[in-house]
């Protein structure tokens, strides 16, 4: 996950055809970036976000997410074990 969201936005455009799903953990760009949110709708792909700690537990700015709406569901809170979970998600929809 790159930290410029230049980068991110490029690699999810380019990507639509070479991945079957998207995991992403978008960090900060979580509650700024409407860029990041077009790029996932533009792909079309199924998309899981993930956090390592428990968004809503947090500020109130950070407790809103551009991306949780379109997202085919969220994982928060479980450190490392979210990206595994989100992973397993992400893999059992593409299964279906």
């Amino acid at each position: 996950q790159p930290n410029h969201e230049g980068a991110l936005v490029d690699w999810i455009q380019g990507s639509a055809s070479s991945v079957a799903g998207i995991l992403i953990n978008p960090a900060a760009l979580t509650h700024t970036s409407v860029a990041l949110r077009d790029a996932l709708l533009a792909v079309k792909l199924p998309v899981v976000e993930v956090h390592l700690s428990n968004i809503y537990r947090r500020e109130s700015f950070r407790q809103h997410s551009y991306i949780s709406d379109i997202a085919l569901g969220v994982v928060s809170g479980f450190g490392v074990q979210s990206y595994l979970l989100g992973l397993d998600a992400l893999l059992t929809h593409l299964s279906r």
